[in-house]
Formats: structure tokens, sequence, C-alpha cells
């Protein structure tokens, strides 16, 4: 039930006419309490959309009570008037949730907004479909939401994790634009457990670091990027911190494997790990520039075990390593050791969606993952032909 799947939250998933196809557009979710505390991390893009600043002030406090998302545009370097109508946004979910007897402030609601950057979105049919929304708010509408937030996803993404009596759920859109600045995608989790904003900011930043931050799938960053932690207190129960942010990393990791899954025109999903790293920061380092290696990726769509190119990738680093001290294995197959050539190439089975590459550093003992795709005639084509 995604993001319903915890005790206290509603959620609707509706067509407001935002998408010119007609596709649900907008999503609701709605914190019932008792508590609204609530946690967030946003792009790091310098270029932030509209909703993304309007979301980070209102949780300046630590509280949110609802979160609305529309698709089919990103509201996003709109000027005054695109984070007016933001404001406008929040002010119009405020106004239909206290109709309904419960009081809320417009600085209580995020807003989130995913699709075309630099077109103003269409508020005479937005705000009407607030409406909509607020009065389809269900207790089981969470995955009419999480349908309701696809742009070039082929499936809607959801995640739930359920504990001694707590639950954390979520729910996820992101098929492109997936490299991190945070997080580079609309994701909302839940929780019925009874934890502060404190703990809900500490746990979400580990996650987002150890999960979100380490897709790369296409190398461009996204202007809206969102996660936001709500949680409602509902179970009654306090779990202890690190039991806590175990769940919320396990549902962040979930969902994030199934962006790479839904990455767009991708046929291999690529599994990157750095090891023997003097530092973690030299093995997310390396991760990530392995990962945008254009050539390396499209010699994996190829099916081409080209070690060579992953050893050029780690060489334009600032990471500590000695060239002639390298390994690297694909699909367990170690095709160089000591930066030259290891066991024979012909050996690597890369027939399969998954493909592993290792890449040994031989400078420490610290490590990494970053998940990344291949590049494919049909990516371009999807970013070529269509907007999104």
């Amino acid at each position: 039930m995604s993001v319903t799947a915890a005790k206290g939250f509603t959620a609707a998933g509706i067509a407001a006419g935002i998408k010119q196809n007609g596709n649900p557009d907008l999503a609701l979710v709605v914190n019932t309490g008792p508590r609204r505390a609530a946690a967030g991390v946003f792009t790091s893009n310098r270029v932030k959309a509209a909703p993304v600043l309007w979301s980070q002030q209102a949780l300046a406090d630590g509280e949110l009570t609802a979160v609305v998302l529309n698709s089919g545009g990103a509201n996003a370097c709109t000027g005054p008037q695109g984070f007016q109508d933001t404001h406008a946004t929040a002010e119009k979910v405020a106004e239909v949730l206290s109709k309904q007897g419960t009081e809320v402030g417009a600085g209580e609601v995020a807003v989130a907004s995913t699709g075309l950057i630099g077109v103003l979105l269409p508020m005479d049919k937005l705000l009407p479909g607030v409406e909509t929304a607020a009065a389809e708010l269900s207790e089981h509408g969470g995955e009419k939401a999480a349908i309701a937030i696809k742009t070039t996803d082929t499936v809607h993404k959801t995640s739930v994790v359920t504990k001694n009596g707590w639950t954390v759920g979520g729910m996820a859109k992101g098929a492109g634009m997936l490299a991190p600045g945070l997080a580079t995608m609309l994701v909302v989790l839940t929780t019925d457990a009874a934890v502060d904003a404190e703990g809900l900011d500490s746990a979400l930043r580990t996650a987002t670091r150890l999960t979100f931050d380490r897709v790369d799938s296409d190398g461009c960053m996204s202007t809206n990027d969102t996660v936001l932690l709500l949680a409602s207190g509902a179970a009654g129960t306090t779990p202890a911190q690190d039991e806590f942010a175990e769940a919320v990393r396990t549902v962040c990791d979930d969902l994030a494997r199934q962006l790479i899954g839904d990455a767009e025109g991708a046929s291999k999903d690529i599994r990157i790990e750095v090891i023997n790293a003097a530092t973690e920061d030299d093995a997310v380092e390396v991760g990530r520039s392995i990962a945008r290696n254009n050539l390396l990726k499209c010699a994996i769509h190829g099916e081409d075990p080209n070690w060579g190119r992953v050893l050029s990738a780690i060489g334009t680093t600032s990471a500590a390593f000695e060239p002639d001290e390298l390994n690297v294995a694909i699909n367990g197959v170690w095709v160089c050791k000591n930066g030259s050539v290891g066991e024979d190439r012909d050996l690597v089975d890369m027939r399969y969606r998954e493909v592993t590459i290792t890449a040994d550093l031989a400078a420490g003992a610290e490590s990494a993952v970053i998940w990344a795709n291949d590049l494919t005639a049909d990516y371009v084509h999807e970013n070529s032909a269509y907007s999104s």
C-alpha cells in the first residue's frame, strides 16, 4: 500500500488534466496524526524548481501535514509566477483539508512537481484537481498516488517494511535525470513510528547517502529532486534509532533499485563495487567515474567486457591508487590483474540484465557501491523524440 501502509496516512491519485494524454497526474498524501514530524532532502542543483524552494521553507520547523505532487510539469525555471503557483497550490490544499475538519496552514504543505522544465503549470486544472484528490483521500490510496507521479516511468514504484508494531512505507518516481545531488527523483516516505524531526532527519540523510545518492543512471541532475519522510506516531511506538534508520534505509534501497531497473531505455543494470579504497570518498568518486563513462556504458550494452575503459575511468579521479596494482572483475571474472591482462575475457557471461563490475584499488579497506545503466539507442531516442 505504499505511503498508506503506515497508520495515520491517507492518499489519493487522480487525473487532473495536467497531462495531455489524460493519465493520472496529481497525488495527495495527508498525515492524519497524531504527530506531524517530518524531514526532507532536496537537489543540490543550484537551479532549483519553485516547489523545492517552497518545501524547504515549509520544513523549517520539522513538521508537515500534507504533500501534494504533480506530474506533467516541473514548475522549474518559471520565475516569480512559478513560485506564486506553488504557493497557491499549498494554499488550496490547506483550504480543502481545513474544510474537511483538519486545520492546516499552507506552511504545513510540501509541494513537489515533475515533468518538463520551463513551462508554467495549468493552474485552472491543478487547483480543481486538488479538490478532487482531497475528496478521494483514503487509507487505501497509496497505489493510486504512486501511479499519479509517474512521467516516463513504465511502472509505479512502492516499498514497505514492517517491524515490531510499526511500519515504513514509500513511493518513488524516476526514470531519467538519475544522478545524485541527493536524490534525483520524487520520493515520499511515511512511518507510523513515534519519531521526532531530528530522528527522521538523521535516518533519512544516512539512508539517502547510501542509496539514492549512489544511483547514477545517466549523469544528469534534476532541478526538482525531493525526498520527504513523514511520521504520524499512530503506532504509539518509539523504536530504537538504529532499528528505525535501518528500516528507512531498506525502503530507500528497494526504491533506488526499482529506479535503476526502470531507467529510460536501459537494457542492463550495472552494479559497480569499488573495494580496497583508501577512503569511502575515494570509493564513491571512482564508482561514479566508472558509472559515467559513456564508452564503457556502450560496451556493456554490446556485452563487451572492455575492462580498459574501466581503468581509464579510474585514472581520471583523484583517488589514491597505483596503476600497476589495479584489479578489475566483470561478472566475477578478474579480467584485469595488477593493471594488466588478467583472466580470459571470453569467460565473462554478460547475457543477463545485471552486470557486476568490481574495481579493486588495492589502497585501503573502504568500499562503496554505485548503480548505473548501459547506454542504448532507446535512451537516445526517448530523450530526443519526447519532452519529459
